[in-house]
């Protein structure tokens, strides 16, 4: 995996790049702003660009959307301070693959890069279901005072099909954690996790993880 770091920040971008070495990651540039990340972005052909939102002459939001609309192909993840949903929700909406705080440990970014390659969109606890629930609502044509409505049938089917076992680790993946943060939740192995979301992901005939999260948002299960 090729990776451009786009932050401002001297001292996280070597430490960033350290730990993505340290772990076989090649770091193929570093841009300071959001019009030097486009421009590299162009030159270097990343795989995947690792973008901070505050950033001087152009910010995180608009550099991600007009990388994506010259190189739709191109993965890039938000890793930012800013919990605020519309920074999370704007970043999402201008093409952003995911969504990472700067607080996550250095173990839990290279799992979710390795997730990403394996096709899960990275987020860090809770913004995933933040997500799930507004493109929800959004397609459900309700206003924000309203509830999600919920679709029966796929509910009576999620009822019938899944243990109580694959109930929280669905739950647990919907809130945004890592299989690895699940499994040491729920005190089973990250090889465990995975093995009952394939299973969940079959019985609810849907196509991935970001699917089942949405399922969730649309069903509003607990």
């Amino acid at each position: 995996m090729k990776v451009l770091l786009a932050d401002d920040h001297q001292l996280l971008v070597e430490g960033l790049g350290n730990l993505l070495a340290v772990n076989h990651i090649e770091v193929v540039g570093v841009a300071r702003d959001g019009l030097e990340a486009v421009k590299l972005s162009r030159l270097l052909r990343p795989d995947l660009i690792l973008m901070d939102l505050r950033m001087p002459n152009c910010d995180g939001i608009t550099a991600t959307r007009l990388i994506k609309a010259e190189q739709p192909d191109v993965k890039i993840v938000i890793l930012t301070t800013s919990g605020e949903d519309q920074d999370l929700f704007e970043s999402i909406k201008s093409g952003a693959t995911g969504y990472l705080l700067k607080s996550i440990g250095g173990q839990d970014l290279i799992e979710s890069l390795n997730g990403l390659e394996q096709g899960f969109p990275p987020f860090s606890p809770g913004l995933a279901a933040k997500i799930m629930a507004e493109f929800a609502k959004q397609a459900g044509g309700e206003s924000e005072a309203q509830e999600v409505p919920k679709n029966e049938t796929r509910e009576a089917e999620y009822t019938s099909y899944l243990t109580p076992r694959q109930h929280e680790v669905l739950d647990l993946v919907a809130q945004g954690f890592s299989y690895k943060e699940v499994g040491e939740k729920l005190g089973v192995s990250t090889r465990t996790v995975k093995y009952h979301m394939r299973e969940i992901i079959q019985h609810l005939h849907l196509k991935n993880r970001a699917q089942a999260m949405a399922f969730v948002a649309r069903n509003k299960v607990e």
